[in-house]
């Protein structure tokens, strides 16, 4: 199969991307699952843009700086919070609906770090509100093929060509990829003149996360294996609030723009306790709250703190989070007059793929968006609600770059099909998951939200035995999604504490018992 784009994963930032080409050349999507199988579906507090005064460009850059801890590429900044206005109107053209107030302005909300409000919602669903306008648009367009329930398992480059390339190598470029058709269990060769990547986080590499199962890393993953940089994945950022439901994945997430309301975060006793760790409160930065909730936790002995809405008018309440106010009430919570149980999960990945100001990757022809790429955005923390601006404004750069160099770019031929020789059929689902499980494991207690330079050895020594023997089976093993996401899901966790272990000292999200911060 030839394409002009070859575009992995179906979020927000793959989409947009899609859209945007499509007017250019031919876009092919191919997804792991349904094309709404991905972390933009399950965002629920909203997308940031400076929209009225008193709020400026000025001030939100200032806020994702304070709040990135020094880390931050400041031209990302900048380019992000400048264009986000743009890309805005072309969500709302493509249908995306935001809440309104009655006389017909943008309903802005105000989360942890931010100096103003400045964030438009849907209810408390915004991020499906997005991913639907989005799919809509790109049924109807003629020059978007879909592909869903198809996996890629790993990127062309002159490495399947015979040659031995590195990191160094002068002229490295991505050619397509091979991708798994989970329905047919056969394996495809896709090659396309720019491959973009696209495949959301990596939040299932630990055992209680917000993401779907979908998030195992497997961009990061591939881009590493292809050779691509990579860069600050020691950054996992933690959500402080996500509902306790023992046994439940993903953990539901509720979402910030609750205590942007004026929620209270509570001990069992009753007891407010964010006034010890920051000046906002309730509404610090994440890696400030999970922090404050993990260290209240230790000491305690219990499994989670309370969020306490009771204090807000009811309906209110019910209208601003819809969403969150049924769900508790299907494990007997209402959270207009109870409190709500929640619990830090791995949220965000602040790293990933280094890439340019346009999503380009140190690879030629090769880019990588949303939470996939690092653009320097994020540094050592994301600001709430970052995020999905992000990904449609280095959607927008990427397309704008890739359209034009086409001209100047042809399908790469001579690449082999995927060899079967030699392996059979995955007989050892039990393995996979024993693997899965113990890697989880070992990410949540050594490499979560406090970590040591013990803890982060023991952590690189146990996950080499897990890769070693996940490296045997896959060898002898015909690929099956299972075995391919535990392959990125390690190689992924490898980065995160490889990268880890390489700052000396406590920054953003990263915080080392051995690096105490001033």
């Amino acid at each position: 199969m030839k394409t002009d784009f070859l575009v992995i994963g179906s979020g927000a930032a793959g989409l947009c991307f899609a859209l945007k080409a499509a007017a250019h050349g031919h876009v092919t999507i191919v997804t792991k699952g349904e094309m709404n199988e991905c972390n933009t579906n399950y965002a629920q507090g909203g997308i940031c843009s400076v929209t009225y005064a008193p709020d400026t460009f000025e001030k939100h850059i200032h806020d994702t700086l304070v709040c990135g801890a020094g880390k931050c590429e400041k031209q990302a900044v900048e380019l992000v919070v400048r264009r986000a206005p743009e890309l805005i109107r072309d969500l709302i053209e493509w249908g995306t609906r935001f809440d309104k107030t009655p006389d017909g302005r943008f309903e802005l909300n105000r989360e942890g770090g931010h100096s103003e409000h400045r964030i438009l919602h849907h209810e408390d669903l915004t991020g499906a509100e997005i991913e639907r306008a989005l799919i809509e648009s790109v049924k109807k367009n003629p020059n978007i093929t879909v592909l869903e329930h198809h996996f890629a398992i790993d990127l062309l480059t002159q490495h399947h060509l015979g040659e031995f390339v590195t990191r160094h190598t002068r002229g490295l470029a991505c050619f397509g990829a091979y991708v798994l058709n989970i329905d047919t269990n056969e394996i495809e060769t896709i090659l396309s003149k720019f491959t973009i990547v696209a495949t959301g986080g990596c939040g299932n590499i630990y055992s209680r996360t917000s993401n779907p199962v979908v998030a195992t890393g497997d961009g990061i993953a591939m881009c590493h294996r292809a050779k691509a940089i990579t860069e600050n994945m020691e950054f996992i950022q933690f959500h402080p609030t996500t509902l306790y439901n023992p046994g439940e994945k993903p953990s539901f997430l509720i979402t910030e723009a609750m205590r942007g309301f004026g929620a209270i975060l509570r001990l069992k006793t009753g007891e407010e306790f964010m006034d010890k760790y920051h000046p906002m409160r309730s509404l610090a930065p994440r890696d400030v709250v999970a922090r404050a909730i993990h260290h209240e936790l230790a000491k305690t002995g219990d499994e989670f703190v309370y969020l306490d809405v009771t204090h807000k008018d009811p309906d209110s309440v019910r209208s601003h989070f819809p969403n969150i106010y049924e769900k508790c009430k299907t494990i007997g919570i209402d959270i207009t007059k109870d409190w709500i149980p929640v619990t830090p999960a791995a949220h965000y990945c602040c790293g990933g793929v280094k890439v340019d100001l346009n999503g380009m990757t140190s690879v030629k022809r090769l880019y990588a968006l949303g939470e996939t790429s690092c653009t320097g955005l994020h540094g050592g923390n994301r600001l709430a609600s970052n995020s999905l601006i992000e990904a449609l404004v280095y959607a927008d750069q990427a397309a704008r770059h890739a359209v034009a160099m086409l001209p100047k770019v042809e399908i790469q031929e001579g690449i082999p099909d995927w060899d079967f020789e030699g392996t059979t059929h995955a007989e050892e689902m039990l393995m996979i998951l024993q693997s899965q499980r113990e890697m989880q494991s070992l990410m949540s207690n050594y490499v979560g939200i406090v970590r040591s330079n013990l803890s982060l050895k023991r952590a690189m020594r146990r996950l080499a035995i897990i890769f070693e023997e996940t490296e045997e089976l896959y060898n002898k093993t015909k690929p099956n999604r299972e075995l391919c996401e535990l392959r990125n899901m390690i190689a992924t966790a490898y980065l995160v504490i490889k990268q880890g272990r390489e700052l000396k000292e406590s920054v953003g999200c990263h915080y080392n018992v051995d690096y105490p911060k001033e």
